[in-house]
């Protein structure tokens, strides 16, 4: 796609499924990785010190899984050129 040329719903639809796959792909990794240290996010005590560290995982997860999403996409439109 050039610079100037407006998006084909197929590439916006592309796009927003990749970044809706990439945050919740990473949101679950935070989920796990949370779980494996002990920090459950959806733990029954409440706002728990491990609890708050659990759902900062799942926040930081998701973000990252985002933005690795936007940079595939980017490539991948730089890439197919004009």
């Amino acid at each position: 796609m050039q610079q100037n040329q407006t998006p084909t719903v197929g590439e916006m639809l592309l796009q927003g499924v990749s970044q809706a796959v990439g945050f919740v792909a990473g949101a679950l990794l935070g989920r796990g990785l949370g779980l494996l240290f002990g920090w459950n996010a959806f733990a029954p005590d409440g706002y728990t010190g491990p609890a708050m560290l659990g759902i900062v995982l799942i926040g930081l997860g998701g973000g990252a899984g985002l933005q690795l999403a936007r940079r595939w996409y980017t490539r991948r439109q730089s890439r197919q050129g004009p």
